[in-house]
């Protein structure tokens, strides 16, 4: 335990009671405490911060309030630091070698002793381990575990996100030991007490990038009821058969909890023996398999269902495109090489509109949105940025898989036995209010109810869907509802409106689908599955843990008091869904710095884009071409005030009156691009803005960014951001239209102009005084 002496005074009796709360560093040198029982976080200035670290766990008091009405904490214990590395590139300033961190949240370099670098070189990308914690007069000090490589090596980019966000990258060897011992093809003595579903046309549809196969469809018409409709097969590759409970590979899936995807690398959830190999139900291969049989109603409704254990043999591996193309022309090309299959596909076609309008009819919400791509080159470097468009052979994929999670958690829930579930739950009260206010702001006749419902969310999107601020609405919209998690107690799932949902068809890349496999197949052999005994739930689970705590509401019924093994289903559903909390984020992290690394290539240049998001410091835009998203500072969007307006979300110029909203159009200028924070600046094209010269300078601006020096690219890119600070006013304030008003100035320039002005205007004035007194 870490204690921090803040010694006595006077004042300290009038402090406020003290709570725990854990550290969120700042990047500019501050920070707060994000406090467990869910208040508002407490700012901590500059000096509180040079003796904690992002991510401690502290216990401190609120001393006062800061000039922005924010109270301002003071640290009085440091009760737990995570062992968690720091990652950073070394760097000698001054015969003193130090580890400036990658993670700009941990405010303050490390100092390395000499004898602590290894085999490391200045630049490179270093794993560090702290030996010594920060003071208040003193900086951390810490030794190097591992070399990454150079900055700009292929990868590097994920090497530090799995690192930084503690994403396990590396299997145990009681893991490694199992998975070889594993057979490499099904044998005859795992097919027992199985149905034998080889002779059945199951097929695989993915993207053309994937590698292992989770799921296989087949349908066909049957008679359900008095009237017509599909048997519908959903297989599921039987993870559960080679994956036993508290095994040295279960204990590594269940620590992962998801595979984790980057751009040209995948960190799976199992060895890839089992991802790509015996688990995954590649073409023309026995595969064990879950199958959901299913019998769908003409009005999409589920009749009825049943699971059992299977094996199969996929008759095919089709793409997302190919099926797209057969459906679109059953006489083309594509169709002709799978002449046998079509039939099968325009089955699975049909039933897909037969559940899309049950979709409907519920009242699911269903926005479209543009997800994109990125496309790498060999090196690792974005040869471009593409939309993912979906078509009909995602979607058909989609409802199916719906409809096979649907009835698992119906078995599980008519089984009564524990197991996860996954939750979306409505708005909250803050958030619904937000979103009427809004949808009342911008004159839009629907609104939502104080107990909202799916449907009023699809109503309103299809009724502003021919709107030009359609993109607006339903963006805020999405923003309104909260994340989905997994959890033991079904509370439904908003946004596709089911009353019950789980995710059952991808267990070789979610734990979640794996536990769900064992429950049912507990059910089935009229059993109950127990959870193992997990490793202690990490740093993410506590996180979660308390988010979700702070915005629980106060039952109206007392609940029973909470068994051990529903607490072991709690624990186990907050590991998992912080872990894809986790693993979106790390994700994320990756997508940014290559964009950033992108964006530095085309510095200086303007593109047009859209108002993706308004708030009080700025807009953010995404480019059209690059589907790329940057910063427009405040300061950069013109010489008058801005004021924020909630209510609409959007900023209104107070003198013209101009707006930036969600879905405006605007052109901007690539000004700068800070790798380290991940961030990309632009600057507010106006019309007719003459901007050649000032192209080739801000090129020339930041330059430096790509050498060794740190102060010197500092001084370079905070040059280049004061330049555009003066010259915005001088453009943006004159009325008279002038061509010369709209010449880019120096800052010295700026300064003489204003000189001029100023003694001008003294001048004129002077004279008028005189001429007034002789007249007198």
């Amino acid at each position: 335990m870490y204690i921090k002496n803040l010694g006595q005074s006077k004042s300290v009796n009038n402090f406020l009671d003290e709570f725990e709360g854990v550290v969120q560093g700042h990047r500019d040198g501050h920070g707060f405490v994000v406090r467990d029982n869910g208040e508002p976080d407490v700012y901590l200035p500059p000096n509180e911060m040079r003796a904690v670290l992002h991510k401690d766990r502290v216990k401190a008091r609120i001393v006062r309030s800061d000039r922005r009405g924010r109270p301002e904490g003071r640290v009085v214990e440091i009760i737990e630091r995570p062992a968690q590395p720091i990652i950073g590139r070394l760097l000698q300033e001054s015969g003193v070698w130090l580890v400036a961190p990658e993670d700009k949240r941990y405010g303050q370099d490390v100092l390395i002793p000499k004898g602590a670098t290894g085999t490391a070189k200045p630049g490179q990308v270093v794993v560090v381990d702290l030996t010594e914690p920060p003071a208040l007069f003193g900086q951390p000090v810490g030794r190097i575990t591992e070399v990454l490589g150079e900055v700009d090596d292929p990868g590097m980019e994920i090497e530090i996100a799995v690192r930084k966000y503690g994403v396990p990258h590396e299997f145990s060897q009681a893991c490694l030991d199992e998975a070889k011992a594993l057979p490499d093809k099904v044998r005859p003595s795992d097919k027992r007490d199985r149905i034998d579903l080889t002779d059945v046309p199951l097929v695989t549809i993915d993207g053309e990038d994937a590698r292992d196969f989770d799921d296989a469809v087949y349908c066909e018409p049957a008679r359900v009821g008095r009237g017509k409709g599909w048997r519908l097969l959903v297989a599921i590759a039987d993870v559960s058969q080679y994956v036993h409970t508290g095994s040295g590979i279960d204990i590594d899936a269940y620590e992962r909890a998801t595979s984790v995807y980057f751009p040209r690398r995948v960190i799976p959830m199992l060895p890839e023996k089992l991802s790509n190999g015996l688990c995954s139900l590649n073409p023309e291969v026995d595969r064990l398999c879950m199958v959901c049989d299913m019998l769908i109603n003409a009005k999409g409704e589920i009749h009825a269902y049943q699971f059992y254990p299977a094996v199969m043999w996929s008759h095919a591996r089709f793409t997302y495109t190919e099926v797209a193309a057969i459906l679109a022309n059953t006489k083309g090309p594509e169709a002709a090489r799978r002449k046998a299959l079509v039939p099968h596909l325009l089955n699975l076609h049909d039933v897909y509109r037969a559940l899309l309008g049950a979709r409907r009819t519920r009242g699911a919400v269903d926005f479209d949105t543009t997800e994109t791509q990125i496309v790498c080159d060999d090196s690792g470097r974005i040869e471009k940025i593409v939309p993912r468009t979906r078509n009909d052979a995602h979607r058909l994929i989609e409802e199916a898989m719906l409809a096979a999670n649907v009835c698992s958690a119906d078995f599980i829930g008519q089984g009564k036995h524990p197991g996860l579930f996954r939750v979306h739950e409505g708005p909250t009260p803050e958030k619904r209010e937000l979103l009427a206010n809004y949808l009342k702001a911008m004159g839009v006749g629907l609104s939502v109810s104080d107990e909202p419902l799916p449907g009023e969310f699809q109503a309103i999107a299809e009724a502003t869907k021919d709107r030009p601020d359609s993109q607006q609405i339903h963006t805020m919209l999405l923003r309104s509802m909260q994340q989905a998690i997994y959890t033991p107690i079904n509370s439904g799932h908003f946004g596709l409106a089911f009353e019950a949902y789980t995710h059952f068809t991808s267990p070789i890349r979610r734990y979640p689908d794996l536990l769900v496999h064992r429950v049912i197949k507990a059910i089935l052999g009229k059993s109950r599955y127990q959870l193992p005994a997990l490793p202690t739930p990490g740093e993410a689970h506590t996180k979660l843990a308390r988010r979700l705590a702070s915005r629980v509401k106060e039952p109206s019924v007392k609940p029973r008091k909470a068994t051990a093994e529903t607490q072991a289903w709690e624990a186990a559903g907050l590991h998992c869904s912080a872990n894809e909390r986790r693993a979106d984020e790390a994700s994320r992290d990756v997508e940014a710095w290559l964009k950033c690394k992108y964006m530095r290539e085309h510095l200086g240049e303007e593109f047009g884009g859209v108002v993706s998001a308004a708030t009080s410091f700025g807009i953010f835009v995404t480019l059209d071409a690059m589907y790329v998203e940057g910063l427009v500072h405040i300061t950069e969007l013109g010489g008058e005030y801005f004021k924020f307006d909630e209510a609409r979300q959007e900023l209104r110029g107070e003198r013209t009156g101009i707006r930036y909203a969600i879905g405006s159009r605007v052109r901007v200028q690539v000004s700068r691009v800070d790798l380290d924070g991940r961030k990309i600046d632009f600057r507010l094209v106006h019309e007719g803005e003459a901007l050649t010269g000032r192209s080739q300078r801000d090129k020339a601006g930041v330059a430096p960014t790509s050498g060794s020096s740190r102060s010197a690219s500092k001084k370079a890119r905070s040059a280049s951001r004061q330049d555009e600070k003066l010259e915005a006013p001088a453009r943006t304030s004159s009325r008279s239209g002038s061509s010369a008003d709209l010449i880019p100035r120096s800052p010295i320039q700026a300064l003489k102009a204003s000189v001029k002005k100023a003694a001008a205007a003294a001048k004129k004035k002077s004279a008028k005084g005189g001429r007034g007194k002789s007249h007198r």
